[in-house]
């Protein structure tokens, strides 16, 4: 079995102890109050029980429900909360409303009885309550409040018996019996609110779908978050996200979408499933780059060690040249690595293709740049001012679908 099955198994054996003792010390004492507590409490039972089970089958999958059944959680909760309310109705009806009258000589065994019934549940309602926050459960946590309302009402019952035991003559159990009756009615409704919206597919926490955010937009490819949407279905989150990436392979975008899916699961709890659409970003222009040598006429035959580089800024609706750049290279100087440095920098600038007079295929260089979504493009034509000239043309060809026939 899993943790959590294990936790509400041993939150049915906990009610079963709890129930008994109940109505042993009721019979035993005579007290009402007492019995009609054991009642409760054997609800308390059926509750866990329930949530035992609605754990097991929500891990289902099938044909009929792809997405599996972990709402059976929420149903769960929710139907774990209308018994909490339930349990508050009797607590009012039973201690508010009765006339009972205790005898003396029941009183010391019937305080002891009840004490350890608040300890017990006190010490297993807060570490099923731990348990079930760390492992994202809402049944394990509705039981757990459960439990805890079941620990008020033994308050309540706690609260009669010393004041019938000190003689007091105003009503202490019905003056406690209506704050805390009033609490269970909190309780009821805070985890009946919770279960009623996830079952109606409200959206994830948002401070988590900023971290998902943040996670999404500390990939370089990622040019934005046009939508991102969440679920939750009982423990578990359901993602889904549109992105605009600088990336136009089908291949790239998709290993792509497959990593930022891998870092969202490893880092957000309880990240069931990811739906991410991607297409390539619209941009109005185009970033080019090309290392200069020392002439500032030809290509440098370095990638790392060229002096300049020559940052281009066309429009791609007419590829007229918006901006020109002559960059001194500031990691020329290094003794290793600075391709990689190079390459990181243009990066930096948003450039989107750097044109070289050889290729750097396999090298450091290019996949520091492939990894951004910046292309490298060998050249034949060395001068730098055929390249600009040529480019224009390439670019139409490229936006006409390739080279014309004939």
């Amino acid at each position: 079995m899993e943790a959590s099955e294990r936790l509400a198994l041993a939150s049915v054996l906990v009610n079963i102890c709890v129930a008994g003792l109940k109505y042993f010390l009721g019979i035993f004492a005579g007290s009402l109050a007492l019995l009609a507590d054991a009642v409760h409490s054997s609800a308390d039972i059926v509750s866990s029980a329930t949530i035992w089970a609605g754990i097991r089958i929500s891990r289902r999958k099938s044909k009929r429900f792809p997405y599996g059944l972990y709402k059976v959680e929420n149903l769960a909760a929710l139907f774990t909360a209308v018994l909490i309310l339930l349990a508050g109705f009797e607590i009012a009806r039973t201690v508010v409303w009765s006339g009972e009258r205790l005898r003396a000589e029941r009183l010391p065994y019937a305080l002891a009885g009840v004490s350890l019934i608040a300890l017990i549940l006190l010490s297993f309602s807060r570490f099923e309550l731990a348990r079930a926050r760390k492992l994202a459960s809402p049944s394990l946590a509705a039981d757990a409040q459960h439990l805890a309302t079941d620990l008020f009402s033994t308050c309540v019952i706690l609260t009669g018996l010393a004041g019938a035991a000190l003689q007091v003559a105003f009503p202490l159990d019905k003056a406690a019996a209506l704050v805390i009756v009033g609490l269970i009615a909190w309780v009821g409704i805070r985890i009946a609110i919770d279960a009623i919206r996830v079952l109606l597919d409200a959206s994830v926490d948002f401070q988590v779908l900023n971290v998902i955010r943040e996670i999404i937009l500390k990939t370089p490819q990622v040019a934005r978050v046009n939508s991102l949407t969440g679920r939750n279905s009982g423990r578990f989150k359901f993602i889904e996200v549109e992105l605009s990436l600088k990336v136009r392979e089908l291949e790239k975008a998709h290993l792509l979408a497959t990593q930022i899916e891998a870092r969202i699961k490893s880092q957000v709890p309880n990240v069931d499933h990811i739906l991410i659409h991607y297409e390539p970003v619209e941009k109005e222009t185009r970033v080019i780059a090309l290392p200069v040598a020392e002439d500032r006429v030809h290509l440098s035959e370095h990638f790392g060690g060229a002096p300049y580089f020559l940052v281009l800024t066309l429009r791609n609706q007419d590829q007229e040249v918006l901006e020109e750049r002559l960059l001194a290279n500031p990691y020329r100087a290094e003794e290793s690595g600075k391709g990689i440095r190079v390459g990181e920098w243009l990066v930096s600038l948003g450039v989107d293709e750097v044109i070289t007079g050889r290729s750097y295929e396999h090298k450091g260089p290019y996949y520091v740049l492939a990894n951004a979504g910046v292309v490298m493009t060998p050249s034949d034509e060395q001068e730098i001012a055929r390249i600009k000239a040529g480019l224009t043309a390439r670019q139409v060809q490229s936006a006409q679908g390739g080279s014309p026939s004939g």
